[in-house]
């Protein structure tokens, strides 16, 4: 399933491992192992933030996935399924199939017996 992982990097640390070089270390090896879709950076409240689109196989890759940031970077980390434009077409026409009505028409009238 494709995610999309915010990890949020508190400044002091952040300034510390920026120097040391551990951020580009980090960032560096999550990006390659979880083979990311994309990758976005920018400064959020006060926060060197990365955003992180990949896709996961399963629930318990959280946790390989994850860990090194936690430990390496005392990173805050969210994940979140994501879709695409496809994908959020497909989802569209899957509601569409399952909806009798489209928004806007009034309900299908129950058949007189």
């Amino acid at each position: 399933m494709r995610m999309m992982m915010q990890v949020t990097i508190p400044v002091e640390q952040g300034n510390r491992a920026f120097k040391d070089g551990t951020v580009r270390k980090v960032l560096q090896s999550t990006i390659q192992k979880l083979k990311a879709e994309a990758a976005y950076f920018s400064p959020m409240e006060g926060t060197r933030t990365a955003f992180i689109v990949f896709d996961m196989k399963d629930s318990s890759d959280l946790v390989p996935i994850t860990e090194p940031l936690f430990q390496n970077l005392n990173a805050h980390v969210k994940v979140n399924p994501a879709m695409n434009t496809d994908d959020l077409m497909a989802g569209v026409e899957k509601f569409g199939k399952a909806t009798p009505e489209a928004p806007g028409e009034a309900p299908l009238a129950p058949a007189k017996p």
